[in-house]
């Protein structure tokens, strides 16, 4: 199995651990990181291991399509499932100390 796939298997691993381990145990892990790749590359029409925005969009990869602009950080109009890895492995990252966002306290 390529890199890429073990790294996208991973970062889908750990978004997926504790809600769905808890839930309903591994065996559903396993079931949707299958059907993640399974889409990922059902959705890569033109085989090349990268997804456009529109294949995202007209591909079975809802989440890829709703952060593609995110998961696309060198804004090459194209994503691979390394690049999805690290959006995912981001987003479980805790933000640094005067980087939170500034929010309003009006009601």
């Amino acid at each position: 199995m390529p890199t890429r796939h073990r790294l996208f298997i991973a970062a889908i691993a750990l978004a997926l651990a504790l809600p769905a381990a808890a839930q309903t145990g591994l065996g559903y892990m396993a079931k949707k990181l299958d059907v993640a790749v399974k889409n990922f590359d059902a959705a890569d029409r033109n085989h090349d291991g990268l997804l456009s925005k529109e294949e995202a969009q007209n591909g079975k990869v809802p989440f890829i399509a709703k952060h593609f602009d995110q998961i696309d950080r060198e804004h090459r109009g194209q994503v691979s499932k390394e690049d999805v890895a690290n959006y995912l492995k981001s987003l479980s990252r805790p933000v640094p100390a005067g980087r939170l966002p500034a929010r309003s306290l009006e009601v």
